[in-house]
């Protein structure tokens, strides 16, 4: 084994939803790491900006825009990355949405908008990697997934439902391919400071209310037993110790990166 399992120097990894938030701390960490990061997002206005930062660090990187929700064009960026590089050992499932509908609510074109990218996108972008991965023997997959698949909320509908069909899922391709090599792996993040989470403190022109965040931020807080706020950057490290060899003999593990929000009381 490595002297030092974390380093990812020579292996290849592709993140979806990575032009920001988690996404994008994620492939920095692992570029940080040694791996020739693919970051894909929808978003591609982002990746200059996102250019710009991980340039200046001198890290190894690519782009492409993907829609995870359209399996055919997961099938050709998995196959291309594997087919110019010569290997895939890394897949972070990570692009995601979210809706504000209750369970009496919820309508069925929210759910597929919402399962499209969540549960589907999951699904395509490891079915991709796995036959790239069993194929040479090894491989980690990692699907983000999220706290609230562990309670009850009468919120979010279709992400927390979409979220416990990616995790169910997760665990069942875990065993279809240990045998193999490949592992599968998940974090259920707690509440992290995204962008995602800041529709919550929006201005009605789109601006951040800062003095609304920062109760917000203290709020969500409050509500771990540790009183600390999740950070982008803690999820990725999460994601950095299921990628790399320190983990080899996890498989089918939901890792809680969360404060303790949702340990047994």
């Amino acid at each position: 084994m490595q002297d030092n399992p974390f380093d990812l120097s020579g292996r290849v990894a592709i993140v979806t939803g990575a032009a920001r938030g988690i996404g994008l701390s994620t492939a920095t960490v692992l570029a940080q790491a040694g791996a020739v990061v693919v970051l894909t997002d929808l978003a591609s206005e982002a990746f200059d900006r996102v250019e710009s930062g991980l340039g200046k660090q001198g890290l190894s990187f690519e782009f492409a825009v993907l829609d995870v929700a359209d399996q055919q064009a997961v099938d050709l960026l998995v196959a291309d990355v594997a087919r110019r590089h010569g290997r895939l050992d890394i897949m972070v499932n990570n692009a995601a949405v979210i809706d504000d509908s209750t369970p009496l609510t919820v309508t069925e074109a929210e759910l597929d908008r919402v399962h499209a990218v969540n549960f589907k996108g999951v699904v395509f972008g490891s079915q991709a990697a796995a036959r790239v991965m069993v194929a040479a023997g090894s491989g980690s997959i990692i699907n983000v997934t999220s706290g609230v698949v562990d309670v009850a909320t009468p919120t979010v509908t279709g992400y927390s439902t979409s979220k416990a069909a990616a995790a169910q899922y997760s665990r069942g391709l875990a065993m279809e391919v240990a045998a193999s090599g490949v592992r599968v792996n998940t974090i259920a993040p707690g509440w992290t400071d995204t962008p995602m989470n800041e529709r919550h403190v929006l201005r009605e022109d789109g601006t951040i209310d800062a003095e609304r965040k920062a109760a917000y931020v203290a709020m969500r807080a409050a509500s771990a037993p540790m009183g600390i706020a999740g950070d982008p950057i803690d999820q990725a490290h999460a994601v950095l110790y299921l990628a790399s060899d320190a983990a080899r003999f996890v498989t089918g593990m939901v890792l809680r990166a969360n404060g303790g929000a949702t340990m047994p009381w």
